[in-house]
């Protein structure tokens, strides 16, 4: 299988995420992928869908990854039905960390129970 469509379901991940700057390019048999990811949190599932595929160190593809923001490891825009423990599970795998993320929102959250729909929610770095 050529390597570009081995690693398909990467670009096509970078791609919805908006990943900036994107260049991609083969080299030797070598698929080159270069871009600037928004956050922390969006670099690392690149960086995991490019495991999936090519395990820990894939030998037919290089990547350089940069994060254009790391000042917080996402930002979240709250859907219908969310709560900020299932926003810490789903972040972090402890529903527990729901008062780091209340902590870094003060600005736009009063309470913890009452989070609207269409808040973008700073997702700290921890």
């Amino acid at each position: 299988m050529p390597v570009k469509e081995k690693y398909q379901d990467v670009l096509d991940l970078g791609e919805k995420l908006g990943i900036a700057d994107g260049e991609v390019r083969i080299e030797d048999g070598i698929l080159k992928v270069k871009g600037t990811a928004n956050t922390p949190y969006e670099k690392n599932l690149m960086w995991n869908a490019i495991k999936s595929i090519g395990g820990d160190s894939p030998t037919d593809l290089m990547a350089n990854i940069t994060v254009a923001d790391d000042s917080v490891y996402h930002r979240h825009t709250v859907i219908s039905g969310e709560t900020l423990g299932g926003i810490a599970k789903h972040y972090f795998k402890n529903a527990m960390k729901y008062k780091e993320i209340f902590s870094a929102n003060t600005n736009v959250l009063d309470n913890p129970d009452l989070i609207k729909v269409g808040q973008v929610l700073d997702i700290p770095n921890l």
